[in-house]
């Protein structure tokens, strides 16, 4: 599901493979309501997830999360660098409005990258056993994009749910995100945080040959065509990937176990971050009409 500029999906296992079924993401501040109502349609009055699974925390993946939990008390399963800022012991780097490539980017100022803290239910993956919750599915580590990025592939069909390692949309383009534009693109520039990482992951992910493939951004998108644009990502991904200019080209923030360790300076003058800023909450407020109006 849709949910304003970002995708939520619900996985339900085969009869006799696993029980129930698992939310992956839980999409902007807000949502839960409708994430409820969507879940109640396809499985019923009552029913509860028997778990939800986080490609990564960023608050447009993460912002239902508290919300959800207060409704649906199950576990939480990311990657075991994606929890410090799922515990509330570290925020994310900031965003770099600067890299160009539409109004997202520079709206991207209003982004929270503050942590929050579900330690109560989070369980980090094991990444050999993979999440008990989704037996047949695969769970890959695809850093870049956040330290503890993961995807998910079901071998059996070859699908897979990539998150924001890339994406089918442009995402830093206001009119690609709200019209869901289909073009396999690199991760939202804007808020990726290590181009060499995230190169690695998306070859990583084409060498899978899924046949489909769905993502945090965009529609989903199946076939010839799509495998041909992913591997033309992913052999041609600082070409047409990675920005020109940027806070995090040519030198990527660090983190560990604990949170961020490192964050490169930022480049602009004062002047020019009190211009993004107020550019920024102009195209805010022309995303959300636009988008508002659509639906």
């Amino acid at each position: 599901m849709r949910l304003l500029f970002v995708n939520v999906y619900m996985i339900a296992n085969r009869r006799g493979v696993g029980r129930g079924w698992v939310l992956v993401d839980t999409g902007v501040k807000g949502s839960a309501n409708k994430i409820i109502a969507m879940a109640e349609a396809i499985f019923g009055p009552g029913t509860r997830p028997s778990a939800i699974v986080l490609t990564h925390g960023h608050s447009d993946h993460a912002g239902s999360l508290c919300e959800l939990l207060k409704i649906w008390n199950v576990p939480v399963y990311a990657h075991q660098l994606e929890a410090p800022y799922l515990t509330g012991r570290s925020s994310y780097p900031p965003v770099d409005p600067e890299v160009g490539g539409g109004l997202m980017s520079l709206a991207s100022v209003l982004f929270s990258t503050k942590p929050i803290n579900i330690s109560r239910n989070l369980r980090e993956i094991d990444m050999y056993d993979g999440i008990p919750e989704l037996p047949e599915w695969k769970v890959i580590h695809t850093p870049g994009h956040t330290p503890g990025h993961i995807s998910l592939f079901f071998p059996l069909n070859t699908t897979l749910i990539a998150g924001d390692a890339f994406t089918t949309t442009k995402a830093e383009s206001a009119y690609s995100v709200i019209t869901y534009k289909k073009a396999i693109s690199g991760p939202p520039r804007y808020i990726t945080t290590d181009w060499i990482a995230a190169g690695k992951s998306v070859r990583k992910l084409a060498a899978l040959q899924p046949r489909i493939v769905a993502t945090g951004h965009g529609s989903v998108m199946r076939g010839k065509e799509m495998q041909t644009e992913l591997n033309l990502l992913a052999n041609r991904f600082e070409e047409l990937a990675v920005p020109k200019t940027g806070r995090y080209v040519g030198r990527a923030a660090m983190s560990d176990e604990s949170g961020v360790r490192y964050i490169p300076p930022y480049k602009g003058s004062a002047r020019l971050k009190a211009a993004l800023a107020v550019t920024a909450a102009l195209a805010g407020f022309l995303i959300v009409t636009k988008a508002t109006k659509m639906w």
